[in-house]
């Protein structure tokens, strides 16, 4: 069954990248990451299942001292997957300064996310 028959999926995306921007990607991936999730950042193996991404998501945001930017340059909505671009400027506790441009694309099933992939630039 296709996401956009239970609620139309450009909706889904808008609502949660609105929340990424306004800081709020934890809540964001508590409101809209399948259980069953698969997410993988470009160069790294797929980290499987909502426990761990939640763990690394918590371990992620929880080691930001400064966030100056992650604004979604743009995107798009297709048969149960969408993509988008941003940008991201911030500091982190171990990794310092970090700026780059990101890919984001996501595959839904039933109103959640259920693989999302993260390729930088």
């Amino acid at each position: 069954m296709s996401t956009t028959t239970l609620k139309p999926l450009a909706e889904l995306e808008n609502e949660l990248n609105t929340m990424i921007q306004s800081g709020q990607i934890v809540e964001a991936f508590e409101k809209f990451y399948a259980d069953e999730c698969v997410m993988q950042d470009q160069g790294f193996e797929p980290w499987i299942g909502k426990d761990l991404n939640r763990e690394r998501e918590n371990d992620f945001v929880g080691k930001i001292t400064e966030f100056r930017a992650g604004v979604m340059i743009d995107g798009a909505v297709g048969e149960d997957v969408t993509f988008s671009t941003w940008h991201f400027d911030y500091t982190h506790a171990e990794w310092g300064v970090v700026k780059y441009d990101q890919v984001a694309v996501r595959h839904w099933k039933n109103g959640e996310i259920v693989k999302e992939r993260f390729y930088r630039g």
